[in-house]
């Protein structure tokens, strides 16, 4: 039965010790804090639904194998992007186990970590983390990988170590550089749209209507296939913050899906600062709204651990503008109501962040004049052409953005 020690950070502090068995049809795990963890005057759950006591939490892939790991390690496993990469590098057959314990140590996400008996990292995927100046050579590998997935040997063990152990589906790596770890995204050879250079623009028009947001910029900018660089901001140089996903925090398994409000409940829990986060949420809807993004659901909403058993929702990422014309949320406002992206939803949900509706109607009026003001010239700055901006005119010109305007 493989087993490992749950440590955190770089000082690899024992947490506890998670256990996995799999019959090649089933599988499933045991979690158990260490004594210690339980005694210190600082220790914290994991996640919410891991309460600091004495016996086993389980967990089953009954239905999705996935689900045979705790959310809290499953935040800190790869996805679709890092499995197909870490299969082609390891080989068929891996459990959920070995997906999460041997991809990158010092990439994954948050602060856990995943040791042997001799407090040494499992990680059988641990090549130099690739610089900033090698992000031509990446590109070129993932490009390779995705045409031809069978035929990159010499190249996936590399590839596998630098984007084995992050999330998400589309192609990307883990690079360093200004010392601080960087998430690279590279274009996609089946892309038909800009969305690097959309991605960092509409984080930089997030930042212009006062949301929190990582540090973003284009790189090779003048290439066909930019790349698109994200500070990670579960690092603080070398040190290691805890993080867990909104999905995590409300017990959410596989596609289940949530809500806005819901995700308002957890944070009046957890957060250690509820009212800041509150609105912080608030406005990330409006502008999910405002930029047609189809891309929150309850993976790409976060908490960063702030002490005291208390959490914060973490910088805001993974915002992708889409020019549908179904212009639908993978996490709804209100319970009972469809998933559309409408901004009369969320102004009636206010209420339930604690905000009033006149600030309401100001605040999605305020945001929507920004937005509607600068979203083509965020496009020009990160380089896109005439074509490029045009193509997401669908995201950024709609009903939504209409009532939002006329609410001044």
């Amino acid at each position: 039965m493989p087993e490992a020690i749950v440590a955190l950070g770089e000082t690899r502090r024992v947490v506890g010790r998670l256990h996995f068995e799999s019959d090649g049809r089933r599988q499933h795990s045991r979690f158990e804090y260490d004594r210690e963890w339980l005694e210190a005057g600082d220790r914290f759950r994991l996640a919410p639904s891991l309460t600091l006591r004495d016996g086993g939490f389980f967990a089953a892939g009954r239905g999705d194998r996935r689900n045979a790991l705790h959310a809290c390690f499953r935040d800190a496993a790869p996805d679709s992007w890092g499995r197909a990469l870490m299969t082609r590098a390891l080989g068929g057959g891996l459990t959920e186990f070995d997906y999460l314990t041997l991809s990158d140590d010092r990439t994954r996400h948050g602060a856990l970590r995943f040791l042997d008996d001799g407090l040494e990292p499992l990680s059988r995927l641990s090549p130099p983390v690739p610089r900033l100046v090698e992000l031509e050579r990446l590109r070129t590998l993932t490009h390779q990988f995705e045409r031809d997935p069978d035929g990159t040997d010499e190249a996936v063990l590399d590839l596998a170590g630098a984007a084995g152990s992050l999330g998400g589906a589309r192609p990307k790596a883990s690079v360093q550089g200004e010392g601080q770890l960087w998430i690279a995204k590279f274009t996609s050879r089946n892309d038909r749209r800009a969305v690097e250079r959309a991605e960092v623009a509409t984080l930089r028009l997030a930042a212009k209507c006062g949301l929190r947001v990582p540090e973003a910029r284009l790189e090779l900018v003048r290439s066909e296939s930019p790349v698109a660089l994200i500070r990670r901001f579960d690092r603080r140089g070398e040190v290691r913050i805890p993080y867990i996903s909104v999905q995590t925090a409300l017990e959410r398994e596989g596609a289940e899906g949530g809500h806005y409000t819901d995700i308002a409940d957890i944070i009046r829990q957890i957060s250690s600062q509820p009212a800041e986060d509150l609105l912080e949420l608030w406005r990330r809807l409006i502008f999910t709204i405002l930029v047609s993004n189809t891309d929150d659901h309850l993976k790409n909403h976060g908490f960063l651990y702030s002490g005291r058993d208390l959490w914060r929702l973490s910088p805001a990422f993974d915002i992708n503008p889409a020019p549908t014309r179904q212009r639908m949320l993978q996490t709804g406002i209100l319970e009972g109501e469809p998933f559309e992206a409408s901004l009369a939803l969320a102004l009636e949900a206010a209420r339930h962040f604690d905000i009033e509706r006149e600030d309401a109607e100001r605040t999605a009026s305020r945001m929507a004049a920004v937005v509607n003001g600068a979203w083509r010239e965020a496009f020009r700055a990160e380089g896109a052409s005439a074509g490029e901006t045009d193509a997401f005119t669908a995201a950024f010109q709609h009903e939504a953005m209409e009532r939002a305007l006329a609410l001044a």
